[in-house]
């Protein structure tokens, strides 16, 4: 396993980079598959414009405006951070590298460094919008297409996504809540993140952005849903390569075919440093911990499941009528993987036996099935026509 990309580049090349040690390797996956979802959606959204099902939007935006306060602040307040953490990274490098998530939620930096930064954003936004600004501004009404619309909406699936994942992380594992309340690190907010809970709230709030800015809400969803099941799928290769703890039960039996791996893994160097020591000297240090038992790899399962997934919705994307069809078609895949792989991997339960993703999973399915046999109701022919 490899905890950060620092360790994966020093085991897999032999090359030594401590500016790589922030980086997590499961928040490496994530931002590529952040990447992946956009580009899908812009490529989908480009589609349907050129079909006819989506159309341009505009807005209308005032040109030759001097800089406003608030345009200088919030430059100004953005360069302060940069340079209050920036300067006390490049001087102290070897300590904040050891805990770089807490060092950016502690109160180190350096005032000097943000004072400075932060006067140099705030001037180099008053020296442009001065160079442009004209005697008589005057509004124009700018055309936006729909693919344009790709980065913001991955930029709100991302923070929302972040914000559902562990809020419902917080809902399975209470007595977290009041440790993070206790005592905040950088590390409690990145880890412990609850997939389903940032699909579901980023899902919400990327819906909510389509109907704000023109994009018919069926049609967008339509768009997304490839690139969701892709972006899961390559998120759990990041689960995976750093044994976050989303592995499956205990399995000491090689079932094959395959190499013995695919069946029985114990995540050595893990992230969470879960489990017994490793004593044999080939741990990482601060990561030297390997699970007692071999488990499932069930982070690996559904990776393959969702790729082939992924490949059955970009298949039907251009067939599959009318608009949602592909939405809700997703909803019942995603769930009922989901569903299935739950039987064999380790997780809190909530009702009973019951865990809360075998619940989401369940309503996702419903969700799916139900929406498909109503979209095909709406849309019939009635008998007159």
């Amino acid at each position: 396993m490899y905890p950060t990309i620092y360790h994966a580049f020093l085991d897999l090349f032999g090359i030594d980079l401590p500016i790589l040690r922030p980086l997590n390797s499961f928040g490496f996956f994530v931002a590529v598959a952040f990447i992946f979802a956009s580009w899908t959606l812009g490529l989908e959204l480009r589609r349907m414009a050129g079909l006819g099902l989506l159309k341009p939007t505009t807005r209308k935006e005032t040109i030759g405006l001097p800089a406003s306060p608030g345009e200088l602040i919030g430059q100004g307040l953005l360069g302060f951070l940069i340079g209050w953490k920036g300067l006390h990274l490049v001087l102290n490098t070897s300590d904040v590298l050891a805990d770089f998530p807490g060092f950016l939620l502690s109160g180190q930096g350096s005032f000097v460094g943000g004072i400075v930064v932060g006067a140099l954003l705030a001037w180099l936004r008053w020296r442009a919008k001065e160079k442009a600004k004209l005697a008589e501004p005057r509004t124009e009404e700018v055309q936006v297409h729909p693919h344009e619309h790709a980065g913001n909406i991955t930029i709100t699936a991302a923070i929302w996504g972040l914000i559902g994942a562990k809020l419902f992380h917080w809902l399975e594992n209470p007595d977290e809540v009041v440790a993070f309340l206790s005592d905040p690190t950088g590390k409690d907010i990145i880890s412990g993140l609850t997939m389903y809970g940032g699909l579901i709230v980023a899902g919400a709030m990327v819906i909510r952005y389509f109907v704000k800015n023109g994009i018919p809400a069926w049609n967008g969803a339509d768009a997304a849903a490839p690139g969701v099941m892709l972006a899961y799928a390559i998120g759990r290769i990041g689960c995976q390569v750093s044994g976050d703890g989303d592995w499956g039960i205990v399995n000491t039996t090689f079932l094959g075919p395959g190499p013995r791996w695919l069946w029985q893994y114990d995540y050595p160097n893990n992230v969470n440093g879960v489990g017994v020591p490793i004593t044999d000297g080939t741990c990482f240090e601060g990561y030297c911990t390997v699970l007692p038992e071999t488990v499932f790899p069930t982070p690996l399962y559904e990776t393959i499941v969702c790729l082939a997934l992924f490949g059955v919705l970009w298949m039907l994307r251009k067939r599959l009528k009318p608009a949602g069809s592909i939405f809700f078609l997703f909803l019942f895949l995603n769930g009922l993987e989901r569903f299935f792989i739950e039987k064999i991997r380790v997780n809190v339960h909530v009702l009973g036996n019951i865990t809360q993703a075998e619940i989401i999973s369940a309503a996702l399915m419903i969700a799916g099935i139900g929406g498909l046999i109503w979209l095909r109701r709406r849309n019939a022919p009635t008998a007159a026509a």
